[in-house]
């Protein structure tokens, strides 16, 4: 071959070698991966349910989309309250939703999304990433063959929507409410008569006067739902839930065989997500409160009583439920000596300043 030729022939090659160094390495080692993932929540309560979209979106990002995940609403594929067991068999990969669902399987879980009079928000997560929250939760996942990843919360909650004023602790007996997680065993304490219904069968409920109560997040996904056109009193604070956290949960075996990039990037798009709703409900509530109460609804404090006779009904909970289940009394002494501390420095200097901040510009002239 003469020069003229051989020079023609490298210059035809090297387009093809420059494309295969700027292929990036992971398109050309990484395999595709595919999951589904359900949600618990219905596609009209947006900010929940694009919590797992956001997380499937970061994903594909961050793995040149060689990792999907399809996320489906609350009943496409797997019921509301079952996400959990499907995750457990295999059956799906993974799913996004709320421990304390399955209370019902161990009272534990309810530790891991919100425990009345406990943890709020920043608190939670402090817990979660430096108190030992994250191994204990894991603890508890591993026996029902998943892992978790928090991946959201909710801040703190509303109290709920009532037919008819709740204004004595003798009003709360034979009040059938619905309400989710360990709080449910609280108001049952105090007479009233609990239920777990999922979120697309709350309106309903109430509608057809089934439930006298309910309770579901906040403003903005309570406006969603309607629930003020039937029942217009509105009560805060939510104080079993002073911050909700919901989970990214894995089946183990699907954990395992992802390689170490893909999970990676998996934990960043659910750290990504767990600090993100915080902000959206805090954006959209403020505005949502403003137009319910535009609309109706009638907002109204717990009575002092009601709150008082609630701490102690929580704390005769928590002791037999202690009494029964050992791994109930080990987390409930980690969580109580870690709220106790956060509660002795939220006192110092967040507490201090919301209530002179809070109400400053009604009070300071």
């Amino acid at each position: 071959m003469n020069r003229r030729a051989m020079l023609g022939a490298t210059a035809a090659a090297a387009p093809v070698a420059l494309a295969n160094l700027a292929t990036p390495a992971i398109a050309q080692t990484s395999p595709e991966v595919r999951w589904r993932m359900p949600s618990s929540f219905p596609k009209n309560l947006d900010i929940l349910y694009s919590t797992p979209e956001r997380i499937a979106a970061r994903v594909a990002q961050l793995t040149d989309n060689r990792f999907q995940i399809r996320v489906f609403g609350a009943g496409e594929i797997v019921p509301a309250l079952q996400v959990l067991d499907a995750v457990q068999a295999g059956t799906v990969e993974a799913c996004h939703t709320a421990s304390y669902y399955f209370t019902g399987k161990d009272p534990s879980f309810a530790f891991f999304t919100a425990f009345p009079f406990g943890l709020n928000a920043r608190q939670m997560s402090a817990w979660f990433r430096y108190g030992g929250g994250n191994e204990l939760a894991n603890e508890l996942f591993g026996d029902y063959n998943i892992v978790g990843f928090t991946a959201g919360d909710t801040g703190a909650q509303m109290g709920g929507w009532f037919r008819k004023e709740i204004r004595t602790v003798e009003e709360v007996r034979g009040l059938k409410f619905r309400i989710a997680g360990f709080a449910g065993e609280v108001f049952a304490k105090m007479g009233a008569v609990p239920t777990q219904v999922a979120a697309s069968d709350i309106y309903p409920s109430l509608e057809r006067g089934t439930l006298d109560a309910v309770e579901f997040v906040g403003p903005y996904d309570d406006e969603k739902l309607g629930l003020f056109r039937v029942a217009p009193y509105y009560y805060f604070p939510g104080f079993w839930e002073p911050g909700a956290r919901l989970h990214a949960m894995v089946n183990t075996r699907s954990w395992a065989a992802l390689p170490d990039t893909y999970k990676h990037a998996f934990q960043v798009a659910c750290a990504e997500a767990d600090q993100d709703m915080t902000a959206r409900y805090d954006h959209n509530n403020p505005q949502a409160l403003r137009r319910l109460i535009a609309g109706g609804a009638q907002l109204r404090p717990w009575s002092r009583p009601i709150m008082e006779a609630a701490w102690r009904a929580a704390g005769q909970v928590n002791e037999e439920a202690a009494a029964k289940n050992p791994r109930f009394k080990k987390i409930l002494e980690s969580y109580m000596k870690y709220r106790d501390e956060e509660y002795q420095w939220f006192r110092v200097a967040e507490n201090s300043f919301d209530n002179f901040a809070f109400t400053a510009g009604q009070t300071v002239r």
